[in-house]
């Protein structure tokens, strides 16, 4: 029961942190001239599934036998290497020698897409953890009768 919980909130943590790295990317999306110079390049989280180290035969061989999942982990936040956009304004402060500026990669619509995403999978883990919990409760009431 309680490894299904910690699976559940490992999940929730990784779509809260997916939700803020999309928040910062909509919140950038403008940004022509960073610290590091350029403009602001889309960030992305890379996630993982979270497994003890052992060799493949060891998981192969329990997999039958018992469940050994472990939930998931972030394991980076990583840059998109996708282009960045040029666009032509002369009047703008970061303009070239042709009036072209380079815009971040964000695309608003793929961010929201994202959000909506790590949203409902947040929901899912929170409706999942919750069942668990009941489950447990329930448990706990059939011992006191």
């Amino acid at each position: 029961m309680l490894r299904s919980m910690q699976i559940s909130a490992s999940g929730m943590t990784v779509q809260r942190l997916r939700m803020d790295v999309i928040a910062q990317n909509v919140a950038n999306m403008n940004t022509t001239r960073t610290v590091s110079g350029g403009p602001y390049r889309r960030r992305l989280v890379s996630v993982q599934e979270d497994v003890e180290h052992k060799p493949f035969s060891y998981h192969l061989a329990n997999s039958v036998n018992s469940f050994s999942g472990r939930g998931i982990k972030a394991r980076a936040i990583v840059e998109d290497p996708t282009p960045f956009k040029r666009v032509h304004d002369p009047t703008h402060p970061d303009a070239d020698e042709e009036g072209y500026v380079l815009m971040p990669n964000v695309d608003n619509l793929k961010e929201m897409v994202d959000m909506l995403s790590a949203t409902r999978s947040y929901e899912a883990n929170v409706t999942a953890f919750n069942a668990a919990k009941n489950m447990a409760i329930k448990g706990l009431e059939i011992g006191r009768r």
